[in-house]
């Protein structure tokens, strides 16, 4: 519990950026873009957790070996570099039409899940982990609204 107190800005970023990247997913869905809800959501939380963790990692791991200068975080950078390719792979494109983004986001987010694990950051992890749930349910209601049109899908007019 202490430790919750503590870092509740760190939290706060959790929670804000996933309703940040709900809100620009909301307005691209809106907009019938191919990429919606859940993956604006979903790039957005993972993104703050990672900077979280990338902050966080040089406060707990500076000190730990005096006069060896090191960067705890240079294998992260790799591994984003790598989800990223990984990512790239589930996007197909079939004319105008894109599948795979959701996907692909996902990856990403579940990437920055095992860095902030790996790194020992386990509340901020869930924490961001439960608000990416949530706003994924979140989005799935909303695209089965009828005031979010998704692509190639019209309202029927009344007569």
């Amino acid at each position: 519990m202490q430790e919750i107190v503590a870092n509740t800005e760190m939290y706060f970023r959790i929670i804000l950026s996933g309703i940040l990247g709900f809100i620009i997913g909301w307005d691209r869905s809106a907009k019938s873009k191919p990429a919606g809800l859940k993956t604006y959501t979903y790039v957005a939380i993972s993104c703050a957790l990672i900077t979280i963790v990338s902050i966080e990692s040089v406060v707990t791991f500076n000190g730990s070996l005096i006069g060896i200068r090191m960067d705890p975080m240079r294998l992260t950078a790799q591994i984003v570099s790598g989800l990223g390719f990984l990512g790239a792979g589930v996007i197909l494109k079939n004319g105008l039409q894109v599948k795979g983004l959701t996907s692909a986001a996902m990856i990403f987010f579940v990437g920055g899940v095992g860095i902030g694990i790996g790194a020992g950051f386990y509340g901020i992890v869930i924490c961001a982990t439960i608000v990416a749930f949530i706003f994924s349910r979140l989005g799935n209601y909303f695209e089965n609204k009828e005031f979010i049109l998704k692509p190639n899908v019209r309202r029927k007019e009344k007569i």
